[in-house]
């Protein structure tokens, strides 16, 4: 999955779309790897998953990264649903 992330934004939350990318503010800054970790944590627990079954692929220096996502497809597309659905409500 794409993402950019947009750190130190007060809190870590879905912020839509940017350039094909799945939209992320997170918490923490981007300082000695803290993003990057608050980025992968916040999304194993956001979708549910163990924090091993959620893995930086590319991007560890960049606000662009791809991230690996080992679960199954229909998972991170209800996650995204309700994701946009509560954003939008």
């Amino acid at each position: 999955m794409l993402v950019q992330v947009v750190p130190n934004a007060g809190r870590s939350a879905v912020a839509g779309v940017h350039d094909g990318a799945l939209r992320l503010r997170l918490g923490a800054p981007a300082i000695e790897g803290r993003a990057n970790a608050e980025l992968l944590q916040w999304l194993a627990r956001s979708l549910g998953l163990p924090r091993r079954a959620v893995s930086l692929s590319a991007g560890t220096l960049s606000r662009r990264k791809r991230v690996h996502l080992d679960c199954d497809a229909a998972k991170v597309e209800d996650w995204l649903r309700a994701a946009f659905a509560n954003d939008a409500g």
